[in-house]
């Protein structure tokens, strides 16, 4: 019987995970929020500490930078009684209503108790108001609402148009007709970030071998790792350029598998496959769609599809909608964190590409495709229905 390794993840993800446990946040929190057993990530931050975390040939983290690390830490826990009042400054001051909604948004952030003592409300009225009690009933003012929906924006960075920001509001307990909210949006100019076009970036000029279509724009999978997809993106910095690989499982829509290079080179994507095969460890069979870039049709790639046991499937030379879930997600993620912004450091973009991933995207962002439930939420449910005769796959 082969003898199946331990779990892996790609050197990006570890120092993203411990960077956010550096910055203030307890291992608990980012754990919950990573998905990752919280012992794992004790062992990673002992490794960055020791200076081990990082794989051979990567920069060791040197004494000035963990020293930095602490005291940015530090910072943080320092500053939270000020920053809190700051951040809620105008938007706060609409009624206990609004108070809970932001307090339910950073509970993975801060403690109930002092988020309740720092806005001036009660932890039982707090509680009271997620149980549906007569707060949570109150309709509230179009000024209100105003201040809520701006708050929800600015913490979501524009991500959301009025259709999720509905949804989002009756998910934190506000009964809001769209009507009403498309009006305000409109009246001040309250809108999400727009798509742009998309941009063929596949370099398919080689002499490789390459595959048939087998997923033929077959987009909708009966259950999870029955279809996953990948592709490649660029991300420009003032230090050069990153490049950004997916794996994207088409059931529901959630990237279990990613990786940034400074450098276009095969094990870009192949430490993509890898994340995504340790997390979901599927069964032999299933197919891996991509489009006929030199990456994905190198020796070293589909020598690790063969020992995975997937199938491999191209778009067709030039036909980016063979593959257009996967570029409909670069474009959402562009449009939401990327388009509009600069990021300075190679850094600044690797700690954006992680937050939107691991922290909004997997199990936050309202999928219109998913019924407007997060990727995480909807294959859980999906995983509570089926019965013994139908195993999870």
């Amino acid at each position: 019987m082969q003898k199946i390794p331990k779990a892996e993840y790609t050197a990006e993800f570890k120092e993203q995970a411990v960077k956010r446990v550096k910055e203030g946040r307890s291992v608990a929190t980012v754990s919950k929020e990573m998905g990752l057993v919280e012992q794992t990530l004790r062992n990673w931050v002992k490794a960055f500490d020791a200076g081990t975390l990082n794989a051979a040939g990567a920069p060791k983290v040197t004494a000035e930078a963990m020293e930095l690390s602490r005291l940015r830490a530090e910072n943080v826990r320092l500053k939270r009684e000020v920053e809190i009042p700051k951040k809620s400054d105008g938007v706060l001051r609409q009624g206990c209503a609004v108070k809970y909604a932001w307090i339910k948004a950073r509970r993975d952030q801060f403690a109930l108790n002092e988020l309740c003592r720092v806005l001036q409300v009660s932890v039982s009225g707090y509680r009271a108001w997620k149980r549906g009690g007569r707060t949570a009933r109150q309709g509230l003012t179009d000024a209100q609402l105003l201040a809520l929906v701006q708050s929800i924006h600015a913490e979501l960075k524009g991500a959301y148009g009025s259709p999720r920001m509905v949804r989002e509001l009756r998910a934190r307990g506000f009964s809001v007709s769209k009507t009403r909210l498309e009006r305000l949006m409109r009246e001040h100019g309250i809108r999400g970030r727009h798509k742009r076009r998309y941009k063929a970036t596949t370099d398919s000029s080689h002499s490789r071998p390459v595959a048939d279509n087998r997923l033929a724009r077959d987009f909708t999978p009966s259950a999870p790792n029955q279809v996953w997809t990948s592709d490649i993106t660029y991300l420009w910095t003032d230090e050069g350029w990153l490049y950004l690989a997916i794996v994207l499982d088409l059931f529901n829509r959630e990237v279990v598998g990613w990786s940034l290079k400074p450098r276009l080179t095969t094990d870009l994507v192949t430490d993509a496959l890898t994340m995504a095969w340790f997390r979901r460890r599927p069964s032999p069979g299933f197919i891996h769609h991509s489009d006929r870039g030199s990456q994905y049709a190198s020796y070293a790639f589909q020598e690790k599809l063969t020992r995975y046991g997937m199938l491999c499937s191209m778009s067709r030379q030039g036909n980016c909608w063979d593959n257009a879930p996967t570029e409909s997600w670069f474009n959402s993620f562009k449009h939401e964190r990327v388009f509009g912004e600069r990021f300075r450091t190679r850094d600044a973009m690797k700690a954006t590409v992680f937050e939107y991933i691991e922290v909004f995207y997997n199990r936050r962002r309202l999928h219109s495709t998913l019924g407007y439930t997060s990727p995480v939420q909807y294959l859980k449910h999906w995983r509570t229905t089926q019965s013994p005769e139908n195993p999870v796959a």
